[in-house]
């Protein structure tokens, strides 16, 4: 099967979450994206919880998050991949 037919997974979700989110993914992996949220219920948990984080995070101010935290996070994204 061709790399622009094949069907995505999981990982690839997570990986073209913040695209996907963002209006930024071209046209074929958009469709590939909302074909594998409409057969897996695991990611579409987790864009349920990706949206809301956004969601709840676009209400906090930097000042209202610990250094301690913050540091806590950014070690976390830094690890990451």
């Amino acid at each position: 099967m061709s790399e622009t037919h094949r069907d995505m997974t999981c990982k690839e979700l997570v990986e073209l979450v913040t695209d996907y989110l963002e209006g930024a993914l071209p046209a074929n992996d958009q469709r590939r994206f909302d074909e594998h949220l409409e057969s897996c219920p695991f990611c579409r948990i987790y864009m349920d919880q990706m949206r809301q984080t956004i969601q709840a995070a676009g209400h906090l101010r930097e000042e209202s998050v610990s250094a301690e935290a913050l540091e806590t996070l950014l070690a976390h994204f830094r690890r990451w991949r």
